[in-house]
């Protein structure tokens, strides 16, 4: 069975920064590429990063370029998200996913992460 669980949501002030991470589980992690993916309360799904399975290419949307840093460890079979410099419209539900077929197959539970202070 193919799992996806996201954790290190939180509370955070602008400026200061959180590590998402998700344990994944019930499939070949090296080969599948995953993503992460946040909604805005009230707004629609908005893709926020994509590293593929070896970990060797990453994108982002300009709208946290320089800000997250996506990466894996195959050891662990976990993806991580580094979000630094965080701001009020940071604040959302984070979603990690497996990317297949030009989309994704499966998804985390979500994580909430709230940038106020």
């Amino acid at each position: 069975e193919v799992q996806l669980v996201e954790s290190g949501g939180g509370l955070v002030q602008p400026g200061g920064s959180l590590r998402l991470s998700c344990a994944t589980s019930g499939f070949p992690f090296s080969i599948y590429g995953l993503s992460w993916v946040r909604q805005a309360p009230g707004k629609g799904l908005e893709w926020v990063s994509t590293i593929n399975g070896d970990g060797g290419s990453t994108n982002y949307p300009d709208s946290v370029k320089g800000r997250f840093t996506v990466s894996r460890d195959k050891d662990k079979k976990t993806l991580y998200l580094q979000m630094n410099n965080l701001k009020p419209e940071d604040t959302a539900v984070f979603y990690c996913a497996r990317a297949f077929s030009g989309g994704f197959d499966y998804w985390g539970q979500g994580t909430q992460v709230t940038v106020s202070s």
